[in-house]
């Protein structure tokens, strides 16, 4: 289950790649105003997106933050890495922090791990095949 932690990063975010391209820093206020996000938590958010290159962050009476790349060009998946970690379920299956499980007999014929391997690809390829643009697209579409 995705946590609040990254709802909340994915919010404020969608909330980000809906301003203009090129337009003024947004303040955290506004951010966690409008993406409904505890401001202590944002905070601690934004840090952490800002520390993995997603974000820029401006200081000052007009400063805040906007995306560092293009809508298009930042995913779900990246976003939710930055604030869980791997995609993978399991600690065999993932492909930044593999960790063989220490009551496995033999990944090869494990069952558990075939089938987790196969959670993580098609996890993947949605999360990191959706851009924020591509969410802010589909929710316009649902609306």
């Amino acid at each position: 289950m995705l946590t609040q932690r990254s709802r909340y990063a994915l919010r404020a975010m969608l909330y980000l790649a809906e301003a203009p391209a090129g337009g003024p820093p947004i303040p955290m206020n506004r951010i966690a105003e409008a993406a409904n996000v505890p401001r202590k938590f944002l905070e601690l958010i934004l840090a952490d997106l800002r520390e993995a290159g997603l974000l820029h962050s401006h200081r000052g009476k007009m400063g805040g933050y906007v995306l560092s790349r293009p809508n298009h060009l930042i995913s779900l998946g990246e976003i939710i890495r930055v604030i869980e970690g791997p995609l993978a379920l399991v600690p065999c299956v993932s492909r930044t922090a593999y960790r063989r499980c220490a009551d496995c007999k033999s990944e090869a014929a494990c069952a558990i791990r075939q089938a987790m391997a196969r959670v993580r690809d098609e996890t993947a390829r949605i999360l990191d095949g959706t851009s924020l643009a591509d969410a802010i697209a589909e929710d316009l579409v649902a609306a």
